[in-house]
């Protein structure tokens, strides 16, 4: 028995079994595709540097299912019902219009995650890159691609888009003087992109409010202050506003280091180079002070009770600005005490030692002794929630994640980030 004969013979069959086959080519495709292409593609992007082609490879693998799905669906109408059936002649411009808009997914999703790694490439070295947020030229180009797939897949329903648009012109026209506020953020958006005043991340100053940038979106921008309130400012403030940009660095493209300056003032007889070396040891000894720029020591002012000294330091990350400036403090203290460096007050009394008594003695070294217990715990607990919070990062780009797993991750990436957020307000 040849070839022709075993078609004619599965084509003899009734419609359930030749269903029933459909159906089963159909999950051996759905298969194939998983175990042939998916996963070796997934195994391929992984292992590879770049984060984009991991984040696109769940969308483009959805989208491959949906498309097996409708060619065996368009082949089992075209095989059962018959090429000259009316089911037939209304599903062929349903399936070819769904093509259209998947074609049109395909190359929406793909703009929203090259577009950002194509515009890196062509930035200048020497600028700050934003992340964090989608690109508006990604947008309007993801807009151009739907607005044509939508054009071509009404065509194959026989309905001519430009005419509803044609239709609606008034009503379009009413529309537009209503949202002009909201069509002016839009443009401010754009505008702010290609400025780029700031990044996601920066701590920013506008009209009064300090924060943390924490998205840029199409009609507004969003700053966390530091008593966690969410601050939307529209995008038509802010490019009329004075932007002060706290955290952007010396123009090294390091959008999050910061300065921390401390005015310490010493005894008139104190010696300038002894106090200078000293100020400046501590500055290299802090864990969170970064070796570039050094620590300067600068001999500030000659005050009406002491002599002030101006300490710059650098720390890498804006959040550590307060357990830095905690540090310093603490062991400047500490250090000022072991050196015999006078910190001085005005006063018109001086306080004799005996004043003290040996149970308020006592008191303080314990009060002391439980600080520092506390302040290890609040070390220990903010490494944790940041060690905890790369392996959530880790985690959520795994593609076979289930829906359930992934919100429960979330909400946790939102309760740590709040902690962190936490720490950087309130410091040690």
């Amino acid at each position: 028995m040849d070839y022709q004969q075993y078609l004619d013979e599965i084509n003899a069959l009734n419609d359930y079994f030749r269903l029933g086959i459909a159906i089963g080519l159909f999950i051996v495709s759905i298969v194939f595709a998983k175990y042939a292409v998916i996963r070796p593609w997934w195994r391929f992007v992984s292992s590879t540097d770049a984060d984009w082609d991991d984040f696109l490879h769940r969308p483009l693998a959805n989208r491959t299912y949906a498309l097996i799905f409708a060619i065996s669906a368009q082949l089992t109408i075209r095989w059962i019902l018959g090429t000259s059936s009316s089911t037939y002649d209304t599903s062929e411009p349903l399936f070819a219009a769904f093509y259209v808009i998947l074609s049109a997914s395909i190359l929406s999703v793909s703009i929203k995650h090259l577009i950002p790694v194509l515009m890196d490439q062509f930035s200048a070295q020497g600028s700050v890159t934003v992340s964090g947020s989608n690109s508006i030229v990604a947008f309007f180009l993801r807009a151009v691609v739907w607005f044509a797939g939508l054009y071509f897949a009404l065509n194959q329903l026989g309905i001519e888009l430009f005419g509803i648009l044609a239709s609606l012109a008034v009503f379009s026209l009413i529309i537009g003087l209503a949202v002009q506020q909201t069509l002016g953020n839009i443009v401010n958006s754009f505008l702010l992109s290609i400025d780029r005043p700031f990044e996601v991340g920066d701590r920013i100053e506008v009209d009064g409010t300090w924060g943390s940038v924490v998205s840029v979106g199409i009609l507004s921008t969003k700053v966390l202050d530091r008593d966690e309130r969410l601050v939307v400012i529209p995008n038509n403030t802010l490019v009329q506003a004075k932007i002060t940009n706290h955290a952007r660095g010396g123009g090294d493209g390091i959008a999050r280091r910061i300065s921390i300056v401390l005015d310490i003032g010493v005894d008139y007889r104190e010696d300038i180079d002894h106090v200078k070396y000293t100020l400046l040891q501590l500055s290299k000894e802090c864990p969170y002070v970064i070796d570039k720029p050094e620590p300067r020591i600068l001999l500030h002012e000659l005050g009406d009770f002491a002599k002030v000294f101006r300490l710059y330091t650098w720390v890498e990350d804006y959040s550590d600005e307060y357990v830095a400036r905690d540090w310093l403090l603490r062991n400047i203290d500490e250090r000022f005490g072991k050196e015999n460096i006078n910190i001085p007050f005005p006063t018109s009394v001086e306080l004799a030692d005996s004043v003290y008594e040996q149970a308020e003695v006592t008191k303080q070294r314990t009060a002391k002794r439980k600080m520092v217990q506390e302040r290890k715990k609040l070390d220990e607990s903010r490494n944790n929630a940041r060690a905890e919070l790369e392996e959530i990062d880790e985690t959520l780009k795994d593609p076979d994640i289930s829906k359930k797993d992934r919100t429960a991750l979330e909400e946790r990436q939102r309760e740590l980030n709040s902690l962190l957020s936490q720490f950087d307000r309130d410091g040690d």
